[in-house]
């Protein structure tokens, strides 16, 4: 049996409250950390510029799918019987927690073997509430080199509601999974 004189329990009793108190003064800086660094996150902002998407062909291929897509309808060739849709994700970005980080880019290419018929179309990740009604992703059409396209008037094909909301409107239902139907 160990006998504890009164100094002794108090000294334990000293050592534990100091220990507790350090743990949760730990615990705080660590939960308030993780707060900045979301709050962080939610500030970042990327734009993608001509040359983002140059070198697509070289990304992971997530996915290939051939022939017609009833889903699709007239995007991406989706009537077309001939084609074929790669699907290409940058660094093999993955959605974490159920979103993509800011940053995260996806090139779609939708083409037929006499290449009759070639689409490119790309979303980008941009963050800082760019477009919170679509978890804030910008779309784009690319050129065959994967440059940003330009319209008549020389201006790029890209942003949060192209071809009067086109993009938006399909990709809403994919909400759930961050827009992003290949997962």
């Amino acid at each position: 049996m160990i006998i504890l004189t009164t100094n002794e329990i108090k000294t334990k009793n000293m050592k534990t409250t100091n220990l507790l108190r350090f743990g949760a003064i730990a615990l705080v800086f660590a939960l308030s950390f993780q707060s900045c660094k979301k709050d962080e996150d939610k500030n970042q902002e990327f734009i993608a510029d001509d040359n983002t998407f140059k070198d697509f062909r070289t990304w992971t291929l997530k996915a290939s799918n051939n022939g017609p897509d009833p889903a699709l309808g007239p995007a991406h060739a989706g009537n077309d019987s001939t084609v074929t849709r790669d699907i290409y994700f940058d660094n093999n970005v993955s959605a974490s927690g159920g979103q993509y980080p800011v940053g995260a880019l996806i090139v779609k290419e939708s083409k037929n073997p006499d290449m009759s018929v070639q689409e490119l179309t790309a979303m980008a990740k941009r963050g800082n509430d760019f477009n919170t009604a679509a978890g804030d992703w910008e779309w784009f059409i690319l050129n065959s080199d994967g440059s940003i396209a330009v319209d008549n008037n020389g201006d790029q094909i890209r942003g949060a509601s192209l071809f009067n909301g086109m993009c938006v409107n399909c990709h809403n239902q994919a909400a759930t999974s961050d827009f992003v139907f290949t997962q």
